[in-house]
């Protein structure tokens, strides 16, 4: 009781001032725009991998997540370890962009820009990485193009086959008319996509994060700085076109298309069999929105000779952002990437089991 009227005081500040938590925070130069989407470079000072890396994320929220805060950020990690980072951000989509599809997103902004960071690196290939509804965007774009100039793939949970999923269950019935939403607004709104994925697990979002932060405050173990950086990045929802939310539905969720072979884009088949670059599968064991379940069908469907299975500890976001992170998912991740990265291609086999194990 006496060091409650403290603890309060503590909260309501963390609470208030998470606003101006510094994320993103390191240096980048804009290479590229087209409509709403930028292409960034980070450079490394200490360069030693030919290949560069682009990395690109979900539709539904910022591309922040990779660069959190100064000391916990997948870019700076790279840096560190001599990579070439650039990176797609979608923007803030709003009523202009209603008529943007998969499509658009997937067959003209993505090969634009791997074709500027072939220009820009100088180099020839790049790896492709790829989280969540970034990689299964990254994967209907090599799924379309055989000849694409990509030598890794590396997708981190990545919604693949939406059987008996919780969002197929979510969204695969009759209240779920998007063709209705689609004949009134140019977009869904951020904060309507942010609202449903917290309901999914809705004690512990609305209850059990704000709870643990106070009791955390009263302990004197609160991490402001992290709590904060990730407050704000979980809050800054960029708006879904309308065009291309109807098709994600309808298409990997209510008709699994993806999974079942029979997704098209302009008339292309998306086969997923064709990709022969070497990729690193990576899932989370706690993840709910891209169930582990649902993500490893993918070793029935890819037939590169050099496929290796990550499996990490975490949830979808938590695994590749958490605090464990750093010292447990990155370094294996590199680890991986090290060997690919080298001016010529290394000699690959692909792996006997590749679902059974988690990688060494």
């Amino acid at each position: 009781m006496i060091t409650l009227p403290s603890a309060l005081a503590e909260y309501t500040n963390i609470w208030l001032t998470t606003p101006e938590a510094v994320v993103g925070a390191t240096p980048k130069e804009v290479v590229w725009t087209y409509r709403k989407t930028t292409l960034y470079r980070y450079r490394s000072s200490r360069r030693s991998h030919a290949v560069p890396i682009l990395l690109t994320f979900a539709l539904i929220n910022r591309p922040d997540i990779f660069d959190l805060r100064p000391g916990n950020s997948f870019i700076e990690f790279l840096l560190e370890e001599g990579f070439d980072v650039f990176l797609v951000d979608w923007g803030y989509p709003d009523e202009e962009d209603a008529d943007t599809g998969l499509d658009d997103y997937v067959l003209e902004h993505l090969p634009r820009a791997i074709r500027k960071v072939l220009r820009t690196s100088g180099a020839e290939e790049i790896t492709l990485v790829g989280w969540c509804i970034g990689a299964a965007l990254t994967g209907m774009y090599l799924g379309v193009t055989p000849d694409a100039p990509v030598r890794n793939w590396v997708p981190l949970t990545m919604p693949f086959d939406a059987s008996n999923t919780t969002y197929q269950t979510l969204l695969d019935n009759d209240e779920m008319d998007v063709e209705w939403l689609a004949q009134r607004t140019g977009y869904l709104p951020g904060a309507h996509v942010d609202t449903v994925n917290k309901l999914l697990k809705p004690v512990p979002n609305f209850v059990g994060t704000p709870l643990r932060l106070f009791r955390e405050v009263q302990d004197g173990t609160a991490d402001k700085i992290a709590y904060q950086s990730m407050s704000k990045w979980v809050a800054d929802n960029p708006n879904f076109p309308m065009r291309a939310f109807r098709q994600w539905v309808t298409w990997i969720y209510q008709e699994n298309r993806l999974a079942t072979g029979r997704l098209r884009l302009r008339g292309h088949r998306v086969d997923l069999s064709s990709i022969q670059q070497s990729t690193l599968v990576v899932t989370a064991s706690n993840d709910h929105i891209a169930p582990r379940d649902g993500t490893v069908p993918l070793f029935d469907v890819l037939t590169t000779q050099d496929l290796e299975h990550l499996d990490g500890v975490g949830g979808h976001i938590g695994l590749m952002a958490g605090s464990r992170a750093r010292r447990d998912i990155w370094p294996r991740i590199r680890d991986w990437l090290a060997p690919r990265s080298h001016e010529r291609r290394p000699s690959s086999t692909r792996s006997e089991t590749p679902v059974t194990g988690r990688m060494a």
